[in-house]
């Protein structure tokens, strides 16, 4: 008997062409604008900015740095002549001019150090629950909004009038007629602008603090406080350190600015009685002796002391982004 052949396996039907395309064909890539090409079409937008911010800051900059190698005095033009950095050694070996570095190094130290301290204290109170949280905490805010001359003339007439003034008014309701009535100005005057520095500041330091403090682990605090750890042992191994990097921040944003402070020294004492910072400094070398040179040589000091500041406060901003990231 014949046995029959095994049936042979139907072969696959061809692929399906799609429509206008021949088959197999391998897609044609299309032609486009050069990598460069695109990468400055994306920053097209930002260049009208760019532009304008240059010749806003950095053309001004430019110039100050080319006055600063003159001997040039406004009120006699025409006897201006290149000096190289005598205006610099002038400014670091002038005996009024170095007193003025050493006043803005304590001003600043003090206000910041102060301020970070009140802001510690303010943001560990606000970060409790109770009733009227928010509204105490806009009315803490509400003196980092001042205007700086505002905030200054505010302490000037309201808090340190010997005659109307709010502290002495205390003074003599606690003690009477006898009570003494300072001029606190006069008597202490690097502590008043200190002070009303420190008023301003606070609250800045107490938004970056609470800001740090909602950022803690609960869960790590829970845990401390199941263990037996106190409120003190809480706060000293977990939150300070925890606070390390904005403790850090508020530090070296609020120098920046106290270097750069001229309102409230210009404004409480005119810059006399010791009080003359170098942002001061420079107003009266410009506009009280007209001597360009030297007001731009110590301006520049400025922009110098300044810049190195702001490089350590953006790689602490740049660090705590990164441990941010990494949690």
């Amino acid at each position: 008997m014949r046995v029959p052949p095994p049936p042979q396996p139907t072969p696959p039907p061809p692929p399906r062409a799609r429509p206008g395309r021949p088959p197999h064909a391998k897609t044609a890539k299309t032609p486009g604008p050069p990598r460069r090409l695109r990468a400055w079409a994306t920053r097209a937008p930002l260049l009208p900015a760019l532009i304008f911010m240059i010749a806003v800051t950095q053309l001004p900059f430019v110039a100050t740095l080319v006055i600063s190698f003159f001997d040039w005095n406004a009120l006699y033009p025409d006897a201006r002549s290149f000096t190289g950095f005598a205006n610099y050694t002038e400014v670091l070996t002038d005996p009024d001019l170095r007193k003025s570095v050493l006043t803005t190094i304590i001003l600043t130290a003090t206000v910041v150090l102060a301020s970070l301290v009140a802001g510690l204290g303010l943001a560990l109170l606000l970060n409790r629950r109770f009733r009227g949280r928010g509204l105490v905490r806009t009315l803490l805010i509400a003196p980092f909004l001042l205007v700086p001359v505002a905030a200054a003339l505010l302490w000037k007439h309201v808090l340190y009038n010997p005659e109307y003034g709010l502290f002495n008014g205390l003074l003599h309701w606690v003690g009477g007629d006898s009570a003494a009535q300072p001029d606190w100005i006069s008597h202490t005057p690097l502590l008043a602008v200190e002070a009303s520095l420190v008023w301003q500041w606070t609250p800045f330091m107490m938004l970056i603090l609470l800001a740090g403090l909602q950022s803690r682990d609960p869960e790590l605090i829970e845990a401390a406080r199941m263990d037996g750890a106190s409120n003190w042992q809480v706060f000293r191994h977990l939150t300070l350190p925890h606070l390390r990097r904005y403790l850090e921040l508020g530090a070296l944003l609020g120098s920046i600015y106290i270097v750069q402070n001229f309102d409230a020294v210009f404004t409480l004492t005119s810059g006399g009685l010791g009080t003359a910072n170098l942002p001061y400094t420079v107003y009266q070398s410009f506009y009280q002796a007209h001597e360009n040179g030297l007001a731009s040589a110590a301006g520049v000091l400025v922009v110098i002391g300044s810049l190195v500041i702001a490089t350590f406060a953006l790689r602490v901003v740049s660090s705590l982004f990164r441990e941010e990231a990494s949690r």
